[in-house]
């Protein structure tokens, strides 16, 4: 973008309602823009970016501002409002498929007092979705992860293309692709199908189109014919699910998912599930209790691609709604 271009554009940013020097907002947000790359098409475009991400950076500021015991940043993120955010990497879960399911409250089962799956080979490297709404996906296939080292002790990748491309609707599945979806659907479609590896069908999902179908691969042994159960809503059921392997889950990523950097996130009131993640873990921080979810928008957002949210809230659903998708896994055959 030409010089004159910027400095009208930056102008234009002057005449909106700033909490701070005009410089501290242009000065990030270039430094945003050099770090992520991005290009726009307009000086428009330009004036519209830089006004949403200091707008961003103001919600950073006064919350890290506060005693909190998370904190808030800047990311790949950080120009785009919670509704553009929410359209491009949210996703309503789609309706349930009709199956026979088992729902399991693990009476009996007493959980560990902390667990932490990641670094045991029960889960693959934080995965990135890019702009299509197949966050379902990810926590499927974390799931069926998880499962199949549990299984087999050998820790494999598995494809989230062949779910967003084969498990449709129309086409012998029940999910949407980019447009949402839900773990116990995939896992139906699983059984049924199997799934190949990664490195057999890769991710190309990542601009927003969901692909054709293809069929060509070989799905890992196993997974034809595995089994799925749902975890009972409450959180001492799913502290016991945990404490076996990583569990599927269900959350309302609301603003401060957004732009979360670290620390244990305590606004967690909402309930209207939108995004599919994996818990692999919990435990207690400063006295604090948490779960570990591993999310799917690459290793640069969070703590390394993970979040920890509060545990053990007075909240029916849990926090963030994460008792309620319902808790799903795997079981290989």
């Amino acid at each position: 973008m030409k010089l004159a271009v910027i400095l009208a554009t930056l102008a234009a940013v002057a005449q909106a309602k700033l909490n701070r020097p005009r410089s501290e907002y242009e000065a990030k947000f270039v430094d945003h823009v050099n770090k992520h790359g991005l290009e726009f098409e307009s000086g428009a475009e330009f004036t519209k970016r830089l006004t949403i991400f200091a707008a961003n950076d103001d919600i950073i500021s006064e919350h890290n501002s506060g005693d909190s015991t998370y904190e808030l940043g800047h990311n790949q993120f950080s120009h785009l409002s919670f509704e553009e955010f929410e359209e491009m990497y949210l996703s309503e879960p789609a309706p349930r498929q009709e199956g026979s399911r088992y729902i399991n409250a693990f009476e009996g089962v007493e959980a560990a007092d902390s667990v932490d799956w990641v670094g045991t080979g029960y889960v693959t490297d934080v995965k990135n979705q890019g702009s299509c709404g197949s966050c379902w996906s990810f926590s499927t296939t974390g799931g069926l992860e998880g499962a199949y080292f549990a299984k087999t002790g050998s820790t494999v990748s598995f494809s989230e293309q062949m779910l967003v491309s084969c498990d449709r609707r129309g086409n012998g599945g029940s999910d949407m692709g980019c447009n949402g979806g839900l773990m116990d659907n995939a896992y139906q479609w699983i059984a049924k199908n199997g799934l190949c590896t990664e490195d057999d069908y890769p991710y190309t999902s990542g601009t927003g189109t969901r692909g054709s179908c293809d069929s060509s691969c070989t799905p890992v042994d196993g997974t034809v014919g595995i089994t799925y159960t749902d975890v009972a809503n409450d959180e001492t059921s799913l502290a016991a699910a945990v404490s076996q392997q990583p569990i599927s889950v269900a959350v309302d990523a609301d603003t401060h998912w957004q732009l979360y950097k670290s620390g244990i996130m305590t606004d967690v009131s909402g309930t209207q599930l939108d995004h599919g993640v994996l818990a692999v873990g919990y435990g207690t921080d400063s006295g604090s209790n948490f779960w570990k979810i591993k999310n799917s928008w690459g290793a640069d957002w969070g703590e390394d691609g993970y979040i920890r949210i509060s545990k053990d809230i007075d909240q029916t659903n849990g926090p963030c709604g994460i008792t309620s998708g319902p808790p799903s896994y795997p079981t290989l055959a």
